[in-house]
């Protein structure tokens, strides 16, 4: 009879692998996943962008980019032993602010669970100089001479490029050009119709004036900053450079021609015992008919608020 009994009790504690409470089989509940995204971060327009989902076990990753998968990358493949990486190979469809995400679903459902990862936010990158067509505009900014005290150049020398200033002191804003319709001439007041600054906040534009600054010539453009009317506003100072060539009835084009190849100051002969050539580019010029309107250009600052010109109060004694 106590045989039977226990008997009895050890298959019911062993039936099926599980445990019986209250008359019914328990089972352990799956192991929770994580998932974690990394990199994304790169340049539009190049190379694609790697992204890595690291997981705690293995399986396939679905990858999102604001809420949309990434063609390529619906089921990618994490490895099979630690770290558990799968990799997405994004070309992003623009650049700037993305939101990526990552699915994971584990291979053993029964031992883990699917999870979502907490999003990586990245910026694509765009070349910050834009797009050259066909001006393109050099601006820095520099500390005007004159001021002392507190307003003095940190260093005690003037005419240093910079982005921080303090209210009170004068900017300048420096400026060079180079028009490719004219192979690269540089553009200074013979070449020019217009060139000005707009500055948020500042009713007229900036004139710009070409001329020579100590051996060396380039546009420049004064801000004087202070109280009220002279420009006040701390913070970042928005700007935009704007430039116009003058009507031209000649330009000049991008053309290519055969030129011996030289090595050593010698033409190159090769084994055909004749001279070696090799195909360079040049300028040619020729007249156009009607005249060849001057082209616009415009530069405004691209980087990042933390290098962009700013003003600042006068720092307390």
């Amino acid at each position: 009879m106590n045989k039977r009994i226990s008997t009895a009790v050890i298959s019911a504690v062993a039936l099926l692998g599980g445990v019986f409470v209250g008359g019914s089989p328990a089972y352990a509940a799956p192991a929770a996943s994580t998932l974690i995204l990394s990199g994304g971060s790169g340049v539009f327009g190049l190379a694609p962008i790697t992204i890595t989902a690291t997981a705690n076990n293995k399986g396939t990753v679905k990858f999102f980019a604001n809420g949309v998968a990434i063609a390529g990358c619906e089921t990618s493949l994490t490895a099979t032993v630690e770290p558990f990486a799968a990799k997405c190979a994004w070309l992003p469809a623009a650049a700037g602010a993305v939101a990526l995400t990552g699915q994971f679903t584990p291979t053993d459902a029964a031992a883990f669970s699917p999870v979502t990862s907490a999003p990586l936010n990245v910026k694509v990158g765009v070349p910050v100089q834009g797009v050259v067509s066909p001006i393109h505009i050099y601006v820095d900014t520099v500390l005007a001479s004159g001021t002392s005290g507190a307003l003095a150049p940190r260093f005690g020398v003037g005419c240093t490029i910079a982005s921080e200033f303090i209210i009170g002191q004068t900017i300048v804003f420096r400026v060079y050009a180079n028009n490719a319709d004219q192979g690269g001439e540089v553009m200074d007041s013979n070449n020019t119709a217009k060139a000005f600054i707009e500055v948020a906040g500042v009713k007229d534009p900036l004139p710009m004036n070409y001329g020579n600054h100590s051996g060396v010539a380039f546009w420049t453009a004064v801000l004087k900053t202070g109280a009220a009317p002279l420009y006040s506003t701390l913070g970042i100072i928005s700007y935009k450079v704007t430039m116009v060539a003058k009507d031209s009835t000649t330009m000049k084009v991008l053309s290519t021609k055969l030129s011996p190849k030289m090595v050593n100051g010698k033409r190159e002969i090769g084994a055909d015992g004749r001279t070696v050539y090799e195909r360079v580019s040049y300028y040619r010029s020729v007249t156009v008919s009607p005249a060849l309107k001057g082209a616009t250009a415009t530069w405004a600052s691209n980087f990042t608020d933390a290098s962009k010109l700013t003003l600042y109060a006068l720092p307390k004694a």
